[in-house]
C-alpha cells in the first residue's frame, strides 16, 4: 500500500477555521503520476503546462478548470482518507506557554490518527509519502519514531513499513494530494464551489474523521 499525504491550513495563524490532513492510496502510483502530468500538459494554461508543480490554489487556474481536474482525478480510483479539526478545538495538551500551539507535536499526532484510518490491513507494505515541511519542536527522527510506535504494532507481521518526506515539486503523487486537500478545504471553510468540489470526491472518500470535536465541551462539563 502506497499512501500520499498533504495538509491544508495553518495551526498558528488565523487564515481559516480548519486544519485538514488528506491522504489517498491507489493501486498503481506510477499511473496516477503519469495521468496527472498528461492532464497538466493537455488542459492547463500555457504558463502551467510544464511547471514542476501546480497547486490547487494557483492563481492562474479557474474554478471551472479545478472542477474538471477533480472529476478527472476522481476517475483514477483514488481512495481518500482524511481528518480535519477546528483550530479552536485544539486541546490544552498541545498548547505551551501563553497558549502557543506546539505545532510539530500536534501535526505528528494528526498524521498518526489519519493513517490509523487505513487499519486494519492485510497488505505486505505500508509506505507513506508526505510533503516535506519543517516540524517545530519535533525532529524528523522523533516524527518517524512516533508513527512507527503508533502504527507498526497494528500492522501485519513482517510488513514493509516506510515513512518518507518528499519534495512535492518532484512528486506528481504529492501534488494530487494537494489538489484533494485544497478541494476539501474549500468545502470545510464554506468557500465558493466547496460543496460542488466535495460532491465530486465524495464517492472516493473511504473515511473522514473530525478530531477533538467534543474536547472543550467535555472539559467544561467536568
Amino acid at each position: 500500500m502506497f499512501i500520499y499525504l498533504d495538509e491544508s491550513g495553518n495551526l498558528t495563524k488565523s487564515i481559516g477555521k480548519y486544519f485538514i490532513v488528506t491522504s489517498y492510496t491507489i493501486g498503481d502510483p506510477r499511473r496516477i503520476a503519469k495521468a496527472f502530468r498528461k492532464w497538466q500538459k493537455n488542459k492547463f494554461p500555457r504558463k502551467l503546462k510544464y511547471q514542476s508543480e501546480v497547486k490547487f490554489n494557483d492563481s492562474h487556474l479557474t474554478d471551472d478548470l479545478r472542477e474538471k481536474t477533480l472529476k478527472f482525478l476522481a476517475k483514477q480510483d483514488v481512495r481518500i482518507f482524511y481528518t480535519y479539526l477546528k483550530i479552536t478545538n485544539i486541546p490544552q495538551d498541545y498548547r505551551g506557554k501563553q497558549g502557543l500551539i506546539k505545532t510539530g507535536l500536534l501535526y505528528t499526532h494528526i498524521v498518526g490518527d489519519t493513517l490509523e484510518l487505513y487499519l486494519p490491513i492485510t497488505e505486505t507494505e505500508f509506505r507513506v509519502f508526505r510533503d516535506r515541511r519543517i516540524l517545530k519542536g519535533v525532529t524528523m527522527k522523533d516524527f518517524n519514531e512516533h508513527l512507527t510506535t503508533q502504527l507498526l504494532p497494528q500492522l501485519p507481521a513482517k510488513v514493509v513499513f516506510q515513512i518518507q518526506a518528499m519534495d512535492s515539486t518532484s512528486s506528481p503523487q504529492i501534488q494530487v494530494a494537494d489538489w484533494i486537500c485544497g478541494a476539501l478545504a474549500r468545502y470545510h471553510e464554506g468557500k465558493t464551489q466547496g460543496e460542488k468540489f466535495y460532491n465530486i470526491l465524495k464517492n472516493n472518500i473511504i473515511q473522514e474523521k473530525e478530531l477533538f470535536a467534543e474536547y472543550w465541551t467535555k472539559k467544561w462539563k467536568k
